[in-house]
C-alpha cells in the first residue's frame, strides 16, 4: 500500500478497539458531551460479540460474582462490577426490544442473533455522537511533553493509516490528538476475528508490567494412546466432574476428533497449567467400584461390560465408551466372568470412570480459546477507573487487563463494566 494525503484530528477521547468494552465506552463517554472516536484495524465492529455463543451472544448471567474471574489480583474486579452490575446491561438489552432467554447457570442469550448486540451498540454510539473508525491502523502513539501540550487536547498523540476506501491499494495517512486514551484491544484469542497483541505492545511502551498470557476457556489436546482414544469417541457428550488441584466443575464434556471440550473443560483450563494432570468423574452419580464388588458377589457370571451396560443406576454411560475403555484399560479380561476378576483389578476399573486422570500435552491454543489469561498488571492500573498509575489519562479496559472471566456471559459483564467504569472518569 502507498500513502496518500494526510488529515489531522482532535478529540477528548480516542478508543482503541471497537469491541465490546470499547464500544460501551465510547456511547457512555460521548452521553456525557466528550467527543470520541473509536478506531480499529477491523473492516467490522464487534467481530467477537457476532461469532460468541454459537451466533447468538451470551451477552450477561444473572449470577455475577467476583469468585467468577481469575488474575493475579482477584480483588480488582470488584470495584467494577459493584457499580455496574449485569441488571444494568439486561435493562439496556430490555430497552432495546431485544429478545433474548436463560439457559443454564443464568447464562442468558439472544432469541435470535449476536448481530442485536452490536446493532445496539453501534445505535447507542450514533446517537450519542461517539465516531467509529474501522479500517484503520495504529502506526504509531506518542505521549506529549508540556511543550506541545495546548489546552484542550493535550496528552496523546496518534498516527495511523486508513485504508482508502476507493482504492484499497492505498492508505490515507492520518494524526490524531487526545486528552484521553483508551486502549479496549482485547487479547489474543481467535487470530482469525484480527485479535493481536497490540494493546500489550502498548502498554508495555507506557511501562506496563504485562504479566504472563495463555489461552483461556480453550479444549484440551492429547496425543499418543490416550489421543486415539478419544478421537475414536468423538461426538459423545455427558455430564462429569472436572478437576485439578485447585477447582472443580460439574457440567458437561464433549470428546472431540481433536481433544476434550466442552463446558468442563473449558472452564478447568482457565486454571490449568503445562504438566498438570486433570481428573474427570464420568459418572458423577453413582460409586463405580462398589456396583462391581456387588455384582460381582450376586451375578458372577456375567461380563464386566455387561454389568457396566446396565448396572450403574439412573446414570448410563454411552455403550461405545464403555467398550472404548474395555479395549484401552482390560481388553485381557474384556470376556472373564466377573467372579473370575480379582477385587484390586475391579477397584482400579471403577476408579477409571469416577477419577479417571488425564495430562494434556497441550490445549487448541489461540486459535479457538474464547479468552486471553493474563495481560496488563492490574496492580498498576486503578481499579475504580482504569487509569493507568504509571501514564496519566491512558485508560486499560475488558480484557487486555489481567481480568478473565468463566465460561458463561461473565467475560462479557467485565466489557460492560470495565468501559462503564472507565467512561464515568472520562
Amino acid at each position: 500500500m502507498t500513502a496518500i494525503n494526510t488529515s489531522d484530528f482532535d478529540f477528548d477521547v480516542i478508543i482503541i478497539g471497537a469491541g465490546a468494552s470499547g464500544l460501551y465506552c465510547a456511547f457512555h463517554a460521548a452521553q456525557k458531551g466528550r467527543r470520541v472516536v473509536v478506531l480499529d484495524h477491523a473492516n467490522k465492529a464487534g467481530k467477537k460479540i457476532l461469532m460468541s455463543g454459537g451466533g447468538r451472544c451470551n451477552f450477561t448471567n444473572y449470577f455475577v460474582e467476583p469468585e467468577h474471574f481469575i488474575g493475579a489480583n482477584p480483588h480488582f474486579c470488584k470495584s467494577a462490577l459493584g457499580r455496574y452490575p449485569s441488571w444494568e446491561f439486561i435493562a439496556r438489552v430490555d430497552a432495546h426490544g431485544i429478545p433474548y432467554h436463560e439457559r443454564e447457570h443464568g447464562q442468558l442469550f439472544c432469541d435470535d442473533s449476536a448481530k442485536d448486540i452490536v446493532t445496539m451498540l453501534l445505535n447507542e454510539c450514533q446517537n450519542a455522537g461517539a465516531i467509529v473508525q474501522l479500517n484503520t491502523q495504529i502506526t504509531q502513539i506518542s505521549a506529549l511533553n508540556s511543550s506541545q501540550k495546548s489546552e484542550t487536547y493535550c496528552q496523546f498523540k496518534l498516527t495511523t493509516q486508513k485504508v482508502n476506501k476507493k482504492n484499497h491499494d492505498q492508505t490515507i495517512a492520518q494524526t490524531y490528538r487526545c486528552k484521553s486514551l483508551v486502549i479496549a484491544t482485547g487479547g489474543l484469542s481467535i487470530p482469525t476475528m484480527g485479535a493481536t497483541g497490540f494493546g500489550f505492545e502498548a502498554a508495555a511502551q507506557f511501562g506496563h508490567t504485562i504479566l504472563p498470557t495463555s489461552a483461556g476457556l480453550v479444549p484440551f489436546t492429547f496425543t499418543d494412546k490416550t489421543g486415539e482414544l478419544i478421537s475414536s469417541l468423538s461426538g459423545i457428550s455427558l455430564p462429569v466432574i472436572a478437576s485439578n488441584s485447585k477447582i472443580f466443575f460439574k457440567l458437561p464434556l464433549l470428546f472431540t476428533h481433536r481433544g476434550l471440550s466442552g463446558p468442563a473443560m473449558l472452564q478447568l483450563s482457565n486454571y490449568w497449567h503445562i504438566g498438570e494432570t486433570i481428573t474427570i468423574n464420568l459418572a458423577p452419580e453413582v460409586d463405580v467400584t462398589p456396583r462391581l464388588l456387588a455384582k460381582k458377589a450376586a451375578n458372577p457370571k456375567l461380563r464386566l461390560r455387561t454389568v457396566l451396560f446396565e448396572d450403574l443406576g439412573d446414570t448410563k454411560l454411552p455403550k461405545k465408551l464403555i467398550l472404548a475403555f474395555q479395549e484401552q484399560f482390560w481388553q485381557d479380561i474384556k470376556d472373564t466372568e466377573i467372579a473370575n476378576i480379582k477385587d484390586d483389578r475391579l477397584i482400579q476399573i471403577g476408579a477409571l470412570f469416577n477419577a479417571w486422570q488425564l495430562k494434556p500435552s497441550g490445549t487448541e491454543g489461540y486459535r479457538t480459546a474464547e479468552v486471553t489469561r493474563g495481560g496488563v498488571n492490574t496492580d498498576e492500573v486503578s481499579s475504580k477507573t482504569m487509569e493507568s498509575r504509571l501514564q496519566p489519562n491512558l485508560y486499560f479496559i475488558g480484557e487486555v487487563l489481567d481480568v478473565t472471566g468463566h465460561l458463561g456471559g461473565y467475560n462479557f459483564q467485565w466489557a460492560w463494566a470495565s468501559g462503564f467504569a472507565c467512561a464515568q472518569a472520562l
